[in-house]
C-alpha cells in the first residue's frame, strides 16, 4: 500500500467518526468545514483537525466551536491551531468583499480552502451549495467560452502567494506557534500540490460555456486533491509526482521525523534529515512543472495567465 493509500484509509475512517460525533450536537443550519490533511485524505495520527464554522446566525455562537472541539477530541489527538482561520466561526458571509478592503487573510484562506480542499463534517448539502455559489460569483455572466476563469485563478494565486509571504513573517520569530521546518516542508509539498490542483482545474475551463465551466469546477473541487490531479492528468501522468509525494507523506507521518523537525530553527537549514526531504521537494516541484507542460501544450492560455 502506498503512502497516499494508507493516509486515505486512515482519513476516511476518522472523517466518518467525526461526522458521527457531530450528529448529536444540535448544530442546526451551520456548516462545519474541515480543511488540511483530513480533507485532502492525507492525515496521520499526528495531524491537526483544522476546521471552521459557517453560520448565518446573528447571535454569538462561539460556544459551538468548543462543543465541536470536545466532540472530536476523542477521535483526533490534535485539535485545530489556536490562531488564524481555523477553530472559529465565519459570520460575515464568505461570498462578500472578494478583493475588498475587508477581505482579510483569514477570509481569503477560508474561501479558497473551502473551494480547493474543504470537506464537510456537518451539513454536506449546504457546503456543496455554498461552493456552487462561490463559483457562480467568480465566473460571472458574460464570460466568453474561450476565456479562463481568471477571477478565480487570480484569487488562487493570491492565496498561495499570501501563504508564502506569511510563512516568511511567521517564521522570523524564534517563538513561532508552529515549528519552522515542518511549515517549510508542507509549503514545498502539500501547499504546492493544492495550488497546482487549482491551476490545473482552472486550465480546464478554457473553451467551455459559463455553465460548463462552473459544472466542471464544481465536480473537480469535490474530489480530494490527488484524485483531482489524476482526473485531469491521468494516473500514468501523475506517477512521477506521486512517487515524491508518497515519500513526503511517509516522512511527515513519522512521529520521530516530526519531533526532529520540531527541534530545528531557521539556522539549521543544513540538517541532514531536513536537507533529505527538502531535496526531494525540489525534485517534486520539477515533476509538477513537467506535468503542467505535458498536460497543457505551450499554446494553452494557462501558461500566459500564470505569468501575466
Amino acid at each position: 500500500m502506498t503512502g497516499h493509500e494508507r493516509c486515505r484509509h486512515y482519513s476516511d475512517g476518522r472523517l466518518t467518526d467525526f461526522r458521527t460525533r457531530l450528529e448529536g450536537l444540535a448544530l442546526g443550519d451551520r456548516v462545519v468545514v474541515t480543511c488540511g490533511s483530513y480533507a485532502r485524505r492525507e492525515a496521520s495520527p499526528n495531524s491537526d483537525v483544522d476546521f471552521f464554522v459557517l453560520s448565518d446566525a446573528d447571535d454569538a455562537d462561539d460556544d459551538c466551536v468548543r462543543r465541536i472541539e470536545s466532540a472530536i477530541a476523542g477521535v483526533a489527538q490534535r485539535g485545530p491551531a489556536k490562531y488564524g482561520a481555523f477553530g472559529q466561526v465565519e459570520r460575515a458571509g464568505i461570498l462578500q468583499n472578494i478583493g475588498g478592503r475587508d477581505d482579510s487573510n483569514e477570509k481569503i484562506t477560508r474561501r479558497v480552502l473551502l473551494l480547493l480542499e474543504g470537506e464537510w463534517l456537518h451539513n454536506r448539502d449546504k457546503l456543496y451549495g455554498l461552493r456552487r455559489q462561490i463559483l457562480d460569483r467568480y465566473i460571472a455572466d458574460g464570460i466568453a467560452d474561450h476565456q479562463l476563469a481568471l477571477f478565480l485563478l487570480n484569487d488562487i494565486i493570491r492565496y498561495y502567494r499570501t501563504v508564502a509571504v506569511d510563512y516568511e513573517f511567521k517564521t522570523i520569530e524564534e517563538e513561532s506557534p508552529k515549528p519552522w521546518a515542518l511549515r517549510n516542508i508542507k509549503l514545498v509539498f502539500s501547499r504546492k500540490l493544492l495550488y497546482a490542483s487549482g491551476l490545473f482545474s482552472v486550465a480546464m475551463t478554457v473553451d467551455r460555456s459559463r455553465e460548463k465551466k462552473i459544472d466542471l469546477l464544481d465536480q473537480l473541487f469535490r474530489l480530494p486533491v490527488i484524485d483531482r490531479m489524476s482526473c485531469i492528468c491521468g494516473a500514468s501522468g501523475m506517477k512521477a509526482v506521486l512517487d515524491h509525494y508518497d515519500a513526503y507523506l511517509d516522512f511527515v507521518g513519522s512521529s520521530e521525523n516530526r519531533q526532529h523537525l520540531d527541534g530545528l530553527r531557521p539556522r539549521d537549514r543544513e540538517d541532514a534529515l531536513f536537507r533529505e526531504i527538502k531535496n526531494r521537494g525540489h525534485a517534486f516541484t520539477r515533476q509538477l512543472l513537467k506535468l503542467l507542460e505535458s498536460t497543457f501544450d505551450s499554446t494553452h492560455p494557462i501558461h500566459r495567465a500564470v505569468v501575466f
